[in-house]
């Protein structure tokens, strides 16, 4: 769990700061993360609002340090306690940071886009534009066009074209975003990724698999919380429950057989077990509670915590 390009060098000369990745929902602010890492850490689906809570993310270079957080993706619409609590969560990163590195899909450009875009500028903090996914446009006129609109309708000058997925145009969003943040000795050590738990990252790594394979069936219902978590020797042992809203929802993801859950609870080890460097035995149960997520006291109870 440590990721350190070389050793820093003279602190004087070093700089240090939070860095907000913010977006709406969709346009790659996780991969983007987990690419500026060289790690993987925060979990990436193709649905919508796969980030439900913030995640900061360490990276070290000789130049100083830059302190990532992962935020939910903004959105209008708020149908859920959950949907507000994701955006209060990033919205309270915006006001505490060094720089926003605001994620635009080059492919779209819609009105949450603006909207953010709009309160965006309103802040007082420096914001980068990094326009991602430009491997997906074959017209490069159209990114010409969405650089001059982010600068002439906006006021955003600090523009970077990136491919995250493809690690494209990530040396120089790190130079710009490093430019930006203060002269200051590092927040962390050198080796440090994160500042989440590891029973955190089990608990994420276990949503993002029932994302990946029921994100139709199973779109907002589900969360995961971490009921065991021990190291014995040569081995994680970790127990972790899967909690839905009704009792249909637990049989989704149950499968016919336990096959379904068979599958989440293998690829969630692999990728567990990558991540920590060690064997795993990951052993899953699935609950039922009632509209979790549209009751404040559920989701605290969840670690849903603004």
């Amino acid at each position: 769990m440590t990721h350190a390009d070389q050793n820093p060098s003279d602190p004087s000369e070093q700089r240090c700061g939070y860095v907000a990745i913010a977006g709406r929902p969709n346009v790659g602010k996780s991969t983007l993360l987990n690419a500026m890492l060289g790690q993987k850490l925060a979990i990436t689906a193709h649905k919508p609002q796969t980030t439900r809570h913030q995640i900061l993310g360490i990276r070290t270079v000789p130049e100083g340090q830059m302190v990532f957080i992962d935020t939910p993706g903004i959105h209008r619409t708020m149908p859920k306690a959950i949907n507000r609590y994701m955006n209060r969560v990033a919205r309270a990163v915006l006001q505490d940071v060094d720089v926003v590195a605001w994620v635009i899909d080059a492919t779209h450009f819609g009105p949450d886009d603006e909207a953010l875009g709009r309160e965006l500028g309103r802040l007082n903090t420096p914001v980068v534009c990094v326009v991602n996914k430009v491997d997906l446009l074959a017209d490069k006129q159209t990114l010409l066009q969405l650089a001059q609109r982010l600068s002439g309708e906006f006021g955003f000058d600090n523009i970077v074209m990136v491919s995250a997925l493809k690690k494209k145009g990530l040396d120089e969003l790190g130079e710009r975003l490093l430019k930006l943040l203060p002269f200051s000795r590092p927040f962390f050590d050198e080796d440090e990724l994160t500042d989440r738990s590891e029973r955190f990252i089990a608990a994420e790594f276990v949503r993002e698999q029932l994302i990946r394979r029921l994100h139709q069936e199973l779109p907002y219902a589900a969360t995961v919380e971490i009921e065991g978590f021990a190291r014995e020797p040569n081995l994680v042992r970790i127990g972790a429950v899967i909690w839905v809203e009704r009792s249909g929802q637990k049989g989704i993801v149950i499968g016919k057989g336990g096959a379904t859950l068979k599958e989440i609870g293998s690829s969630a080890r692999s990728a567990l077990e990558s991540f920590l460097g060690e064997k795993v035995f990951l052993e899953l149960w699935v609950k039922v509670k009632k509209g979790w997520s549209d009751d404040e006291r559920a989701l605290q109870s969840f670690g849903y915590v603004d």
